[in-house]
């Protein structure tokens, strides 16, 4: 299985960054003349973290794209232990079911979706269709996603980038429940209280 996921793994974060990332920029680029990457406009907490976000997913790209270079990867401090089969299959269902979930997510929210706080224009409150199990689907799609990464090479990057993927997640939360109830108000004051804020 090793073998197999040397070739495949690094090819789906390529295409898994791809689907979450660019391809929602485009569609919503086109479709509004709006960019709705919001990040790095401005030297506050909001961009601090974005800045925090990428370094995230820099140190994910390295780990998986050194997983086939095995003289290299060793650097990275494999957790041998936790290299089991079982583990590697269950990290792959958790990262291909989470990618399905963060899609179905983004296709939700249609003109919403933004990558951060966008101030500049209003979007509309999504509380429907898997945003009425979570309020935030596509953050827990991501923690999930590193989780599984995890599980597939346990490494010490792979664990750093899972544990900092969900506390940098759980501020940029705040962050945007501060502005959605400001926004928003009464509507996502009673959203909030129904729904939980991961599940």
């Amino acid at each position: 299985m090793d073998r197999l996921l040397e070739y495949y793994l690094p090819l789906f974060i390529l295409i898994y960054f791809s689907i979450i990332f660019v391809l929602p920029t485009v569609r919503i680029y086109r479709k509004t003349g709006i960019n709705p990457v919001t990040f790095g406009k401005s030297d506050n907490a909001h961009d601090y973290i974005g800045g925090v976000m990428k370094f995230i997913l820099l140190l994910l790209a390295l780990a998986v794209g050194l997983y086939p270079f095995r003289q290299a990867y060793k650097f990275l401090c494999p957790i041998e232990y936790l290299n089991g089969d079982w583990l590697k299959y269950a990290g792959m269902v958790i990262i291909h079911s989470s990618l399905v979930w963060i899609m179905i997510a983004q296709y939700q929210m249609k003109q919403s979706w933004r990558i951060g706080i966008d101030e500049a224009h209003k979007t509309s409150l999504v509380t429907e269709g898997v945003f009425s199990i979570s309020r935030n689907p596509i953050f827990l799609g991501m923690i999930c996603t590193t989780m599984g990464t995890f599980l597939i090479i346990p490494n010490a990057i792979t664990l750093l980038v899972a544990v900092m993927t969900y506390f940098v997640i759980q501020i940029q939360i705040r962050l945007e429940e501060e502005y959605l109830l400001k926004q928003h108000g009464e509507l996502y004051a009673h959203y909030k209280n129904n729904v939980g804020r991961l599940l």
